[in-house]
């Protein structure tokens, strides 16, 4: 079984006295169900599972009820030999954004505390912005993304006290002897082909097989397709949706990445706000990364968005360069010069930034240049930017020594992430391996570099 760090925060959410109800969200395909269910199953001698997706098609027992007491009776019908109390019985709620009247009848569920309760839903984003009755103070949201690097890292044979000593090196600005790096190196590559997607990754560790493993990047991507025709009933928006979706590898490969509004329809005079519904499906949905840009950035840098430019990563590395590549190993593996593979680099490290608990967002100023992301540095109150490089110019960053020396900015570190495996410090630039993206965690100091 695949190991998820989240499974310690569901566990210890579900094993605590709290009486908020855990809410898990996040895109289609990324092991939610899989994770609660596992852990339900530990903790709680009585687990009852009712996915809503499956009751639509299905006998709809749940479709209609609108009070606690019919839902209860819906339950019994189904489960009445295995309901115990709120002491020994987990009820999960699964696909919730299905039936929307489950979202507000979670306030009742708590205040009842007939059983213990959990959800999860795979558009809550989007079930939520229409959702009038939202039980803010019943409820705690998590984010669940598909596996980050480090999940991998362990996936692939990588035990705690060799994460821990990655982590170790990682705060001490130390790099890795030769053989560790391009062992790490070819792990992180291994990655960009695979992705995070936990089908794809058992897959992968079952046969190490590229043609499966693509097979499975191809089914998400049209349950993706589905779910936009199902949830937007708009067929024109559902077209656009699609079409911007389809446009993210072209546009990730110029040299400004961001998605510009006239190519969508290849119409002139398009703008961004055209497609204002159309992007927050795709972000929404967890289907996409947004990244807004920022052209005066300050901490916090949700204060400082140009909310018209916006770069939109796939949520998945492995499906970007199942796209790109199909079935060809050599581009990453053999790390040809001939391939541009900043894009995916980029995309790997927006996700574990994401996964990491960051908001993205990145630079671009007309004068200053462009610098691929920028995040809040909680422990100095500053902004953190990071730039990746995939090649071997990772010295080479105009934009990026701009934005440093700009004293109203008040940047106090920055870091540049490539395939080199030194790490060094030049004038408040960190220089360091591209895996080692996964201890750039929001929730700890990660150290910074002043100047």
């Amino acid at each position: 079984m695949l190991f998820r760090k989240i499974s310690r925060e569901i566990e210890a959410h579900l094993a605590s006295s709290s009486d908020k109800i855990l809410v898990l969200e996040g895109a289609r395909q990324i092991g939610k169900s899989f994770i609660i269910r596992n852990c339900g199953k530990r903790l709680f001698k009585n687990f009852i599972e009712v996915n809503f997706a499956e009751d639509n098609e299905g006998l709809q027992h749940f479709k209609n009820v609108h009070t606690t007491e019919a839902f209860y009776f819906s339950l019994s019908m189904i489960a009445g030999n295995s309901l115990g109390d709120a002491s020994d019985t987990l009820v999960f709620l699964d696909e919730i954004q299905v039936y929307p009247q489950y979202l507000t009848m979670l306030k009742f569920f708590r205040q009842e505390r007939r059983f213990r309760f959990v959800a999860s839903g795979s558009l809550l984003g989007i079930a939520l912005r229409t959702t009038t009755s939202i039980p803010v103070g019943s409820i705690i949201r998590k984010q669940m993304y598909q596996l980050d690097f480090e999940e991998f890292l362990i996936a692939n044979g990588f035990n705690e006290e060799a994460i821990a000593t990655l982590r170790a090196k990682f705060m001490n600005r130390e790099g890795l002897a030769e053989e560790q790096h391009q062992h790490l190196l070819g792990l992180f590559r291994r990655f960009l082909l695979v992705g995070g997607m936990p089908d794809a990754v058992n897959v992968y560790l079952e046969t190490h097989n590229i043609v499966k493993v693509r097979e499975i990047h191809e089914a998400v991507r049209a349950l993706y397709a589905a779910d936009a025709s199902k949830y937007e009933h708009d067929s024109q928006k559902n077209l656009l949706i699609q079409r911007i979706y389809d446009l993210i590898p072209s546009q990730m490969e110029n040299k400004k990445k961001r998605i510009v509004a006239k190519d969508i329809r290849s119409k002139a005079g398009d703008r961004f706000m055209h497609y204002k519904d159309e992007f927050e499906y795709l972000i929404a949905s967890g289907i996409t990364l947004g990244v807004h840009a920022v052209s005066n950035p300050r901490f916090p840098l949700c204060e400082s968005v140009h909310k018209n430019l916006l770069k939109l990563y796939m949520n998945d590395v492995g499906m970007l360069t199942a796209l790109l590549y199909r079935n060809n190993l050599r581009p990453l593996l053999n790390d040809e010069r001939s391939v541009n593979l900043g894009a995916v680099y980029e995309s790997a490290v927006a996700l574990q930034l994401k996964a990491n608990g960051h908001k993205l967002f990145y630079f671009d100023n007309r004068k200053k240049g462009e610098v691929d992301f920028l995040v809040d540095d909680y422990s100095s109150t500053s902004i953190l930017p990071i730039e990746v490089k995939s090649g071997k110019d990772y010295s080479v960053h105009s934009a990026l020594r701009n934005l440093i020396s700009t004293p109203d900015f008040f940047v106090r570190s920055a870091f540049v992430l490539s395939n080199n495996r030194e790490v060094r410090q030049d004038d408040g630039i960190c220089y360091m391996p591209i895996y080692y993206v996964m201890f750039l965690d929001s929730r700890i100091d990660c150290g910074t570099v002043t100047f």
